[in-house]
């Protein structure tokens, strides 16, 4: 298996893309190839030791590189040798199995789109990102790809986040959940109801496993495995999320540095407190899947370190052993419910 990443793509590239990557092949034993300047990739190569690897590990040069202030509908097009849009382009010619960037969403979900292409019938492809809770995570579909959705959109989303918990999560039978301001069933905007209708019939046919509405509390109590919504309400939720932890983050560490027997009381908790620190850390997981996409592309978080890039390999891997782009495009059929395009 050969994983193409764009060594260009982030706050830290190339030097963290490169270490993780190399240290991805190592472990996992799998091939990569590099796409970005040529020179300073290799540089960083060279401090990795990485010369006993061989033909395992290829560079392929491209000179641009996809800025975060870069209009992201059109700037492949006027880049079209960015390391992102060269990366993109060898996946789709089945140069390799997988492609992974750090860099800006909006261009990477764009060039997915556009050049790898989504599964024909798929309305739009969807960032699907897995939070922690504890247990084996709630993925939540859509945070923040598509702003505007329709029913049949978010129908969609919760069949290929069924897919997805189902052969990369471990979840025998994911509970699909609606994201809504109450769990009643005559909650929420006309798009709720509709899909909730939708998502209902969906259950009754046994095609997949739909609990209702939840709400946004519920992701953490192992309650629902893949959380259905567009994209707006989605990315809100997501930016509360991460700032929510970052702020009991930074001040429980305050508490515990404030005096000497709190300090004392941290020396004791110590190991749990890394255990939390770990599960809510989303480097452990790597990135963000994108589904709806023929072949599977991974966005990494844009300060994302070698751990983190290494991790996202992992989920490349695994996403493209599972087949679920085979899957989704076997059940078109039952996701679509209207053949406009």
């Amino acid at each position: 298996m050969r994983i193409i990443v764009d060594a260009m793509g982030g706050d830290n590239a190339p030097a963290e893309i490169v270490k993780g990557a190399i240290e991805a092949v190592r472990e996992y034993n799998i091939d990569i190839t590099l796409v970005g300047r040529e020179n300073e990739v290799r540089a960083c190569l060279k401090n990795e030791h990485a010369e006993e690897l061989g033909a395992r590990v290829k560079v392929v040069n491209a000179d641009e590189v996809v800025e975060m202030e870069d209009d992201p509908s059109t700037v492949l097009r006027t880049k079209k040798n960015s390391s992102m849009a060269v990366a993109l382009t060898m996946l789709h010619d089945g140069e390799g199995d997988a492609c992974i960037s750090a860099g800006s969403t909006g261009a990477l979900l764009a060039g997915a789109t556009l050049i790898v292409k989504r599964v024909k019938g798929i309305r739009r492809a969807a960032l699907a990102p897995v939070l922690p809770n504890g247990g084996k995570g709630a993925m939540l579909i859509d945070c923040g790809a598509n702003v505007e959705c329709t029913p049949e959109y978010l129908l969609q989303f919760a069949y290929m986040g069924s897919f997805y918990a189902r052969t990369i999560m471990g979840c025998p039978k994911p509970r699909i959940g609606l994201l809504n301001v109450g769990a009643e069933d005559t909650k929420g905007s006309a798009l709720q109801k509709e899909t909730f209708a939708l998502l209902k019939e969906a259950d009754t046919a046994g095609n997949i496993n739909f609990i209702g509405n939840v709400e946004a509390r519920d992701i953490f109590f192992d309650t629902v495995d893949v959380v259905i919504t567009d994209g707006f309400s989605g990315n809100i939720m997501l930016k509360s999320i991460e700032g929510t932890a970052k702020f009991v983050s930074v001040n429980l560490k305050a508490l515990l540095m404030s005096g000497v027997k709190s300090k004392l009381g941290a020396l004791l908790v110590k190991s749990k407190l890394g255990e939390l620190k770990k599960i809510l850390d989303p480097s452990e997981i790597g990135g963000t899947a994108m589904l709806g996409i023929t072949k599977p592309v991974i966005k990494a978080h844009g300060s994302s370190d070698a751990r983190a890039v290494k991790n996202a390999i992992n989920q490349a891997i695994c996403f493209t052993r599972s087949g679920i782009a085979e899957e989704i495009a076997k059940n078109i059929d039952l996701m679509t419910i209207s053949k406009e395009e």
